[in-house]
């Protein structure tokens, strides 16, 4: 293997506690010693990447380490015989960007089972504004169809409307035809959700009075709750009958309070959503319909913002901070 040089995000702990994130020149041979080896074009931000970016050990075991759960590129190598070089490839999830140097760098080393060809019908970027934010809130779709959502049985919320799982949920229901309540804490960015396709947008604090009540008004038919904590049950004590919420995140808290009333009263399902250690043929059953009858192109350019990989950092303290609206693709031309 050529030694080649490349750029590549680097998290060290500079003071017990204290992580610090900077561009290097890396060297190819300092990779993981792993069969497929990628020139990645495109990454993406997601807020596990800032958890890593920042420490988090629940996410990222090892430091210094190379963040990025996201990569799409071209085969410079595969030593096991499965992809041809030059092939173009979508890798999220498994271990990539966690405890495997990830996807914000110009190369990346990963096992070849980890790896999907680029489903026809998507561009290279196109694939990282949607990403693991995209295959999520698609997993979160099928999980409410699945349980017999239909979009004339009533309004569909999301939680966590603006960032990426919940924006791209926001878009894709809309395109399904369903009429999508958006719950958000950033109302500046109505416009921005309601271009997406929003029926209507709502502030979070919408879901507070619910906190003190065993069982509230039914209001949705179905939710997606990017939220987790103790915004997940007031969702769930406030869908109608025979409802679910797909539930996908815990930026509000791992936990959450909750009792057997919405579960035995009104039939309410809880529908969890993993896209990390999903099997990779799910993983390709989903990309090829955000690829075909869910294409949501008419929408991608006005989710994400494209930035280099200087400015990464930058980015991943603004999702650190809870500050992220919509989705930051990685162009690793810029």
């Amino acid at each position: 293997m050529q030694d080649a040089v490349f750029r590549a995000i680097r998290v060290e702990e500079v003071a017990p506690g204290k992580f610090d994130q900077q561009v290097v020149e890396r060297n190819a041979s300092e990779l993981p010693d792993h069969p497929l080896r990628l020139a990645v074009s495109y990454s993406s931000l997601n807020f596990k990447d800032a958890l890593s970016a920042f420490g988090n050990r629940g996410v990222t075991t090892h430091y210094p380490h190379t963040p990025g759960i996201d990569a799409v590129g071209r085969v410079l190598e595969d030593r096991s015989g499965t992809f041809r070089e030059g092939q173009e490839l979508l890798v999220t999830g498994y271990g990539l960007g966690m405890n495997t140097p990830g996807g914000l760098a110009e190369q990346v080393a990963i096992p070849a089972e980890w790896a999907l060809p680029l489903p026809d019908g998507l561009s290279a970027r196109e694939s990282m504004v949607l990403g693991t934010a995209g295959l999520t809130a698609g997993l979160c779709v099928e999980k409410l169809l699945e349980a017999g959502a239909r979009p004339e049985q009533g309004e569909v919320l999301v939680t966590g409307a603006t960032g990426g799982v919940g924006s791209i949920a926001v878009a894709l229901l809309a395109h399904l035809g369903f009429r999508v309540a958006a719950v958000t804490g950033k109302l500046e960015s109505a416009d921005f959700l309601t271009r997406l396709g929003a029926w209507k947008v709502l502030d979070r604090e919408t879901l507070v009075p619910f906190a003190n009540k065993a069982i509230a008004k039914p209001l949705w038919a179905w939710a997606v709750d990017t939220v987790g904590g103790d915004t997940l049950f007031n969702v769930i004590k406030s869908l109608a009958y025979g409802g679910g919420v797909a539930a996908c995140g815990m930026a509000a808290g791992a936990q959450f309070q909750a009792n057997v009333f919405p579960f035995i009263l009104r039939g309410i399902s809880l529908l969890g959503v993993d896209s990390v250690e999903l099997p990779l043929a799910k993983k390709a059953a989903v990309w090829e319909k955000l690829a075909g009858e869910w294409y949501i192109g008419d929408k991608l350019a006005r989710i994400a913002e494209d930035i280099s990989l200087e400015q990464a950092p930058e980015f991943l303290a603004r999702l650190h901070r809870g500050h992220g609206i919509g989705r930051y693709v990685v162009d690793m031309a810029l």
